[in-house]
């Protein structure tokens, strides 16, 4: 362990975290207020302590961030640079509409939507997870949203994410976790910032510890990561998304990952080893246990990072055995380049990367004519760079950008005085009511039976006892406060750009639908800021998945879409699809796409609205005539495809009605043809015979004409 690199982002760690504290308390108090504190802040500092809590709620905050939640998430667009990527761009788009199903979007989105106008902002993790294997592929994206709580910005910095030197994250784990992932015991440290773990303040747990994640630009222009607990450091990767491979400690050969060569035991590879191998054992025996070799062993790659486990006996277990020299001991290896034997194809049968050439070396055969080695050749593999994203993993999402902050703008500040006004005046209130009642005047010297009978008994002595008796009520007038609470509570809404219309609720100033659709988008036309911001963020989202999958997928990945006509398509996403060399015979990774988001997803998400909207094409016919079958096919074709009950079936009868339909035009058509044939068959006959009829007419006049002469 690097005890000078430990104590330089601890030092920073400290640093930037005591500058960022002011937030960090702010953030507390704006997740206290979204949950309904009581807490009444006084006017005056000679405020009684009595009255800095009220009795009852109504958290207008609450009520107005929950207004602004869109359940809907951002659907991606992807738009090729140059024109003959279109096709790599449509696979893109599908690609990351497949990760927005496989991924727990809907549960992130719901709670970024209130996170980011709470806090004014937060983030997203977007990272490779190698662990996530199945038969045929290794790793997957994952993404999973930070709370601002959990983030340490760079103290002066305040630009973007980007253009800082570095950032860190505190996460929660547990110990086991820890263990399992790097191989490190940190079974004696403690929880040191709980409070990360919810919006409030939370109790410190034995088996949590405090995870710190540093993401620094290093020398090249690439990202590096340092992650720590206490004063344990967990890894230190210059540049963690760079490619790493196992390679054996003896021969430098790749560890193999078929089934064959994992099982491949010690004695197999001595039988082809013979004395190299033998050789090698006994070098490895001779190594002390905390050599650089042993500190190199059990390593793997893992979202371009290193994570060590912890070695058992120099990792002498099965599977672990090099087939070349017989080696038992693995180092990390930091891979520039892909070494490409044989050719690549990509989906579409074109192959896309040459295999190995043969280049000429000199071999120690000597030819015995001239006395100089023979000329032989040798395979040399294809080299192409590995890619790398280069960008910082954590993507931020803001709620409005304010010139000079890190986050945005957070709608609770905006009313938090109009919530202590709320809350006082919701006080005064309750007291008012409580302290109204009625009392009764009654002699000094008068008595009053106190039983459970309605009807009391007063014996009063004379006439003037009897005068002072009486009943009076006090009732408290709360017309004003409520008149000022309703006030307190539209001056909120005003403040945020929220009217009734936009919360479907009762508006009294719009007369006519139109009048209330008109309102409702005004409102919507004063939130669209927070939706851009939103949409901004999902679009960063996007090019980060893409680059990750571009960098790390190594193994092509099923893509479902489907066509005009509804039909599911099956494509892959291959990266080699994306490699391409240049006139110079380098090779370079096409990532030159645009991403953003699609604005036509939220209408696309109202079904109820859309199946109105292809009921109106069918009927005004811009499918085409309404009363045709194929108009009628691919209306229900689009219902399809918005998920109308029924919507398949019904394609499917007009369909085989189409067909038959089309069947019984061929049938007469060919009948129709048959008849032409016939008659023109007939027409033919008929001409012959006239024609028969008028020569045999007048030869025979012919014959009569030369009689009559002779």
């Amino acid at each position: 362990m690097n005890k000078e690199r430990l104590n330089l982002w601890q030092r920073r760690l400290a640093e930037n975290d005591s500058q960022y504290q002011e937030a960090y308390d702010r953030m507390d108090r704006r997740e206290a207020l979204y949950q309904g504190s009581r807490r009444i802040n006084p006017i005056v500092s000679t405020a009684r302590p009595n009255n800095s809590q009220t009795p009852h709620v109504r958290n207008i905050c609450a009520e107005l961030i929950e207004s602004q939640v869109d359940s809907s998430i951002p659907a991606p667009k992807v738009t090729a640079v140059r024109p003959e990527d279109e096709r790599l761009a449509k696979i893109i788009e599908d690609m990351l509409r497949n990760e927005l199903d496989r991924l727990p979007f809907e549960e992130i989105n719901d709670l970024m939507e209130r996170t980011v106008p709470i806090q004014g902002g937060a983030a997203y993790l977007v990272e490779w997870d190698n662990t996530e294997r199945t038969h045929n592929t290794v790793g997957e994206l994952t993404v999973s949203p930070i709370h601002p709580k959990q983030i340490v910005p760079q103290d002066g910095v305040y630009t973007g994410i980007e253009d800082m030197d570095y950032i860190i994250l505190k996460m929660p784990q547990t110990k086991e976790y820890i263990y399992r992932r790097y191989g490190v015991d940190v079974s004696d440290e403690v929880e040191e910032e709980s409070d990360i773990k919810s919006a409030g303040s939370a109790d410190t747990a034995a088996d949590m510890v405090t995870q710190y994640i540093a993401y620094f630009r290093n020398d090249a222009g690439g990202i590096g990561l340092y992650s720590w607990v206490g004063d344990i450091e967990l890894e230190d990767l210059e540049d963690y998304q760079a490619r790493r491979l196992r390679r054996c400690a003896v021969c430098g050969a790749l560890e193999p990952m078929d089934a064959d060569a994992r099982e491949h035991s010690l004695e197999e590879a001595e039988d082809e080893a013979g004395a190299e191998a033998e050789e090698a054992e006994a070098e490895l025996a001779m190594l002390p246990p905390d050599g650089p070799e042993c500190e190199g062993a059990a390593m793997r790659w893992m979202e371009g990072e290193l994570y060590p486990d912890v070695p058992e006996e120099g990792e002498r277990r099965r599977g672990t055995v090099c087939p070349y020299c017989g080696s038992r001991q693995w180092v990390d290896s930091t891979e520039e380049y892909e070494e490409i034997w044989e050719p690549v194809l990509n989906s579409r049968g074109e192959i896309i990367v040459p295999g190995a050439q043969a280049v000429p070396v000199l071999t120690d055969t000597v030819d015995p004519l001239t006395g100089l080695p023979v000329m032989g050749y040798e395979l040399e593999p294809t080299r192409i760079p590995y890619y790398k994203p280069n960008i910082y993993p954590v993507i931020l999402q803001k709620n409005v950008s304010v010139y000079g902050q890190f986050l945005g703008d957070s709608d609770i500040d905006k009313i938090e005085d109009q919530q202590n006004t709320t809350n006082r005046l919701s006080k005064k209130i309750i007291d008012k009511l409580i302290s109204s009642g009625s009392f009764a005047t009654l002699p000094p010297d008068a008595s009053i039976r106190n039983d459970e009978n309605d009807m009391k008994v007063l014996y009063p002595q004379n006439a003037q006892q009897q005068s002072m008796i009486g009943v009076y009520t006090l009732e408290g007038d709360i017309s004003q406060d409520r008149d000022y609470l309703d006030h307190v509570y539209e001056e909120a809404r005003q403040v945020i750009g929220i009217t009734d219309s936009f919360q479907g609720r009762r508006d009294t100033t719009a007369t006519s639908g139109t009048a209330k659709e008109f309102a409702a988008a005004q409102t919507a036309g004063r939130l669209e800021s927070k939706r851009i911001m939103r949409d901004a963020a999902y679009a960063k989202i996007f090019e980060a998945m893409f680059k990750f999958k571009l960098a790390y997928a190594d193994e092509p990945r099923p893509v479902l879409s489907e066509d005009t006509h509804g039909r599911t398509q099956y494509e892959q996403f291959n990266r080699y699809e994306f490699l391409r060399r240049d006139a110079a015979g380098e090779w370079y990774w096409n990532d030159q796409f645009l991403f953003s988001c699609d604005t036509s997803a939220p209408l696309a998400s109202n079904r109820e609205a859309m199946w109105q909207e292809t009921r109106l094409n069918l009927t005004s016919g811009a499918f085409g005539d309404p009363a045709s079958l194929r108009t009628l096919v691919l209306f229900w074709t689009r219902m399809e495809q918005l998920h109308y009950p029924g919507a398949a079936e019904n394609r499917t009868y007009i369909e085989g009605e189409l067909q038959r339909q089309e069947q019984m035009q061929q049938i007469q058509m060919q009948m129709q043809a048959r008849q032409q044939a016939a008659q023109q068959a007939a027409s033919i006959v008929n001409s012959v015979a006239e024609a028969a009829g008028g020569a045999a007419s007048g030869a025979a006049g012919g014959a009569q004409a030369g009689g009559g002469a002779m």
